[in-house]
């Protein structure tokens, strides 16, 4: 059966992922569905992204990420994904 999760990440443990997660529910995504980083998107290994990536999404499923900026602050990262 094929899912749609979202990603949402902010920099710091002061920033809100509020409207990220909001915006991601109002494209129809079930919060339980949001998986969240707050951490630096200078490097995509971070705890959320990475259980994402290699455990949670599988072949046909859909994410949905609010910005790309949101993935990473490299362009290389963004094609690279």
């Amino acid at each position: 059966m094929k899912k749609t999760y979202g990603y949402a990440r902010v920099s710091t443990r002061e920033q809100h992922l509020d409207r990220q997660i909001k915006a991601l529910m109002d494209c129809g995504i079930d919060e339980r569905e949001i998986i969240t980083d707050k951490a630096t998107g200078v490097t995509l290994e971070r705890a959320g992204y990475q259980a994402l990536k290699n455990t949670i999404l599988r072949e046909g499923d859909t994410l949905v990420i609010k910005s790309l900026d949101r993935l990473s602050r490299s362009k290389e990262h963004i094609m690279q994904e």
